[in-house]
C-alpha cells in the first residue's frame, strides 16, 4: 500500500511517499480503509519532531473510511462499518490500524471528505466552547485565527451558546470567512493592535475567554485582554512556543486562569467520544455546523499540503486523498 513515512525529522521535504506494508490489526483494533484524511497543525509538530516520536513512522492523526476487518474481541464496529477517527498516529496511507474504541460511526448523510474534516477540529471547538470555558450566553469570547479550520467551528458553536464573538484574522478575505460564520468583530492584526480594539469593543471590560492557537505572538496582549477573573485557553502554538510565564501575571492582571489543554484529556473514553464527536457530526447532518473544506491533495502531495498550512495560505480545512 501507499503511505507517507518519516524517517527523520524536518520540513515537508521529509513527507515521503512510498510503498509500506499493509498492517493487520491486532486484538481490539480495527484494519480501516482511509478514504480522506484530515491535516492538522499537530502533524507539523509531530514532522518537526516537536512532539518526538519512533522513527520511521507513518504521520497523521485523522481520517474517515470503511472498516475492512476487526482483531480478537472487538466489539465496537464489523467490517463494512463508515466510521472516522481522531487521535490515531499513522492515517497519511491507504490503510491504518485503529484501536476500536476511537472508531466513531458515521452518519448515512455524511460524507467521508466531512467525517475526516470534522473529527479532530470539531470536537477541538466542541471541548474548547462545552467545557474547557463553558460559553455561557451573554458573554464575550476572542478567538485568534478566525478563519482557520477550528476557528471557523468554534465561532459557529460560541454564537450556538449565545456569546459575542470577536476574531482576529490577517486579510480582509478572512474576514469576511470569519464574519459568514457568525463573528460579530473581526480584526485585521496585520493592521490593527488586537488588544486595543477589543478593549475599544468591550468598553474597556475585556472579554471572558480568549481562545488562542497562536501561541508566543500573541499569548502577552491576549491576557491583557481578559477581564478579571477570565480564562487564557491556550491551544496551539502556530507561531512558536510561549516562553515561561510567571504566575504572578495571572494574579496582578486580574486573577486571571490559564489553561493549555488537548483532545486526549476531553476524549479519554469511549463515552465521552462519541458524545463530543456524535454533537458534531449531528450538526453537520443536520445543517446547524458549516464545514468549510477549500482544499484537497492527494496523498502523494502532502509535502504540499505542509507548506501551504505552514504558510497560512489556507482557510477552513485541508485534506489528503488517497
Amino acid at each position: 500500500m501507499k503511505a507517507i513515512q518519516i524517517t527523520k525529522y524536518g520540513g515537508p521535504e521529509v513527507l515521503a511517499y512510498q510503498e509500506v506494508a499493509k498492517p493487520e490489526p491486532k486484538a481490539g483494533e480495527a484494519l480501516v480503509k482511509i478514504n480522506a484524511i484530515g491535516v492538522n497543525f499537530i502533524d507539523v509538530y509531530h514532522r518537526t519532531g516537536r512532539y518526538p516520536g519512533n522513527l520511521p513512522f507513518v504521520p497523521g492523526s485523522e481520517a474517515a473510511g470503511v472498516v475492512e476487518a476487526v482483531g480478537e474481541g472487538v466489539t465496537e464496529v464489523k467490517p463494512g462499518d463508515r466510521v472516522a477517527y481522531a487521535m490515531q498516529i499513522g492515517s497519511y496511507s491507504e490503510y491504518a490500524t485503529v484501536p476500536a474504541w476511537k472508531l466513531v460511526p458515521v452518519p448515512a448523510d455524511v460524507d467521508d471528505q466531512w467525517a475526516a474534516a470534522a473529527m479532530l477540529q470539531g470536537m477541538t471547538a466542541h471541548y474548547l466552547s462545552h467545557s474547557t470555558y463553558p460559553i455561557q450566553k451573554g458573554d464575550t469570547v476572542l478567538v485568534h485565527a478566525g478563519a482557520g479550520g477550528v476557528g471557523l467551528l468554534l465561532t459557529q458553536m460560541a454564537k450556538k451558546l449565545g456569546s459575542k464573538v470577536i476574531t482576529t484574522v490577517s486579510t480582509e478575505e478572512k474576514a469576511q470567512l470569519s464574519r459568514q460564520a457568525g463573528a460579530d468583530e473581526v480584526i485585521l492584526y496585520t493592521h490593527q493592535d488586537f488588544e486595543t480594539e477589543v478593549k475599544r469593543i468591550t468598553g474597556g471590560k475585556g472579554v471572558q475567554a480568549v481562545y488562542d492557537s497562536v501561541g508566543k505572538t500573541t499569548f502577552d496582549k491576549s491576557l491583557n485582554c481578559l477581564r478579571p477573573r477570565g480564562y487564557m485557553v491556550l491551544f496551539g502554538a502556530s507561531s512558536g512556543p510561549v516562553p515561561p510565564v510567571d504566575p504572578m501575571q495571572l494574579g496582578s492582571k486580574g486573577s486571571l486562569f490559564l489553561t493549555r489543554p488537548s483532545l486526549a484529556q476531553y476524549a479519554q473514553n469511549r463515552v465521552e467520544l462519541l458524545q463530543r464527536a456524535g454533537d458534531v457530526l449531528q450538526w453537520i447532518s443536520d445543517d446547524s455546523l458549516q464545514l468549510r473544506v477549500e482544499h484537497r491533495y492527494p496523498l502523494s502531495e502532502a509535502a504540499q499540503a505542509h507548506r501551504d498550512l505552514e504558510g497560512r495560505a489556507t482557510t477552513g480545512k485541508l485534506l489528503l486523498l488517497p
